[in-house]
């Protein structure tokens, strides 16, 4: 497949200045931008259909954790925002098991896409992961899977709807908790989300939406 029969070029024209500024003025106010419809139907449908057909190789784990991805600080105590503990589970299929001709791979790999991407999150360049297996993975949540409060390592993430729960599935994210890159860990601010005390912001997003 071509990029174009795979990105809905025409409601998302990423080679266009004035769309990706408006899409970084979007990002830059909510904190995330939603694009519904991004990938067209049947590119949509032939990453699922690679999905159900390599589930059966997909690693699954579930991981207790903090919010900040560390190791337990014994210096707080266990319920310290620090050190409390969240549950995530999933499974996953990495970069090599994904077929090389999947629509996937091709959008990863666009030059046009990355540069798109480096206008709205105002990075200089984007490069492949140098974990071969991490570049493109496909994630399976069945039912009782959850994905628990966390800041991401990464200075963001892209993802892919591939398929809409029948139920849940709902992503909640609350903006400016933090600002990681000043060394700041907020723990007045996390207590609060992870005691349901500070209102969230939701994205139940329609399958082909990239986020």
């Amino acid at each position: 497949m071509q990029l174009s029969d795979i990105i809905n070029l025409s409601d998302y024209p990423i080679d266009d200045a004035a769309f990706r500024e408006d899409c970084k003025n979007t990002l830059d106010k909510n904190g995330a931008l939603i694009l519904e419809g991004f990938m067209l139907p049947d590119a949509l449908e032939q990453v699922r259909e690679e999905g159900l057909d390599n589930q059966h190789l997909a690693y699954y784990c579930t991981e207790d954790h903090n919010v900040y991805l560390t190791y337990p600080d014994p210096d707080y105590p266990d319920d310290h925002p620090r050190n409390r503990s969240i549950v995530s589970s999933k499974g996953c299929i990495t970069d090599d098991q994904i077929p090389p001709s999947s629509p996937l791979h091709t959008v990863y790999d666009a030059p046009n896409f990355r540069s798109f991407l480096c206008d709205v999150l105002g990075e200089a360049g984007l490069y492949d992961y140098a974990d071969s297996l991490s570049s493109v993975n496909l994630h399976y949540a069945a039912e009782g899977k959850e994905l628990g409060w966390h800041f991401d390592n990464s200075s963001f993430a892209t993802t892919l709807l591939i398929q809409k729960p029948e139920a849940g599935g709902v992503f909640e994210y609350v903006e400016n908790v933090r600002d990681a890159d000043k060394g700041e860990m907020s723990f007045d601010a996390v207590g609060q989300v992870l005691d349901g005390k500070t209102p969230v912001k939701t994205m139940n997003m329609p399958e082909g939406t990239l986020a």
